[in-house]
């Protein structure tokens, strides 16, 4: 398991680099898609960071250890990328609103402080959602050992670990989440079915071709991390399965920070064009 943890790591870490080396080196990319998609790639290379080096030493050392502060820590940061990262998707959403629907507002709508401020608030929103609820579940008390089933220090494992009693505080926070989550999920449909009813409406196929090269990598990214995400929390226990478990766990934090940089540079010729150049000069300083 250790060299195939270590080969998607290394994709996420080249992938999410390279993204972010692009954004940031070429003065054509600074426009407020790349800027958010900038942001993406550091929330990316933050999210797998926090569990796959750990499982990687573990996969090693043929341990499961981690300590009481590491598993909180983990937990931490964890939510806190994630959630973050989910709100950065939903404003992204209204970023490409605005560029099909709105495009003489889009330079008023999406100013550089505009952007900024959207960008520190899905930050912000990330980590007071994982500072609730890391608190809520670390101050619970564990009445079924301290064994976590899983790769990395997942909410639903250390759940299953918790006092009966206590269970239904961190349910009721969990649900809460999920109406809020909820929230954005509907504010993200109703931008795209205006984005769509724009799109149709467009006389040139030229023009749709790259409205929906503009959408579709975006709306696939959204829909992998939603539907594992809710899957994995939501779940009822009776389908529940270590292999299930996994798999789930594997297709909503490993695999979106892993192919997200492949999607969105597949349909987008600018970052294409960008990545070559930036590869191109990074083998010629090899040399």
């Amino acid at each position: 398991h250790f060299w195939l943890l270590l080969g998607i790591y290394l994709a996420a870490l080249l992938g999410n680099g390279l993204i972010s080396t692009a954004v940031a080196c070429d003065h054509r990319l600074h426009t407020p898609m790349y800027f958010f998609l900038l942001n993406l790639a550091l929330l990316d290379l933050g999210c797998i960071s926090t569990t796959l080096p750990k499982a990687m030493a573990n996969a090693l050392w043929h341990t499961r250890h981690i300590s009481y502060a590491g598993c909180a820590a983990q937990v931490f940061f964890f939510l806190f990328f994630l959630s973050a990262e989910y709100s950065l998707l939903t404003i992204m959403s209204y970023d490409r609103y605005v560029a099909i629907c709105k495009p003489l507002h889009y330079g008023t709508l999406l100013s550089s402080r505009a952007c900024a401020t959207m960008a520190a608030a899905a930050w912000g929103t990330g980590a007071l959602y994982a500072l609730l609820h890391t608190a809520n579940t670390f101050s619970l008390p564990l009445c079924q050992g301290n064994a976590v089933d899983q790769f990395f220090c997942e909410i639903p494992q250390i759940l299953k670990l918790l006092c009966s009693k206590s269970y239904l505080r961190e349910i009721g926070l969990i649900v809460l989440s999920v109406l809020a989550m909820f929230g954005c999920f509907v504010f993200i449909v109703v931008s795209y079915v205006q984005i769509f009813r724009a799109v149709l409406r467009m006389p040139s196929e030229q023009g749709r071709h790259k409205a929906f090269s503009m959408c579709l990598p975006h709306l696939a990214v959204l829909s992998l991390l939603v539907s594992t995400g809710f899957f994995a929390y939501l779940k009822p226990p009776s389908i529940s399965s270590p292999f299930l478990d996994l798999t789930v766990a594997l297709l909503y934090s490993v695999v979106p920070p892993t192919l997200n940089p492949v999607i969105y540079s597949m349909r987008n010729k600018e970052l294409r064009h960008t990545l070559n150049k930036v590869l191109q000069y990074a083998l010629f300083q090899l040399q």
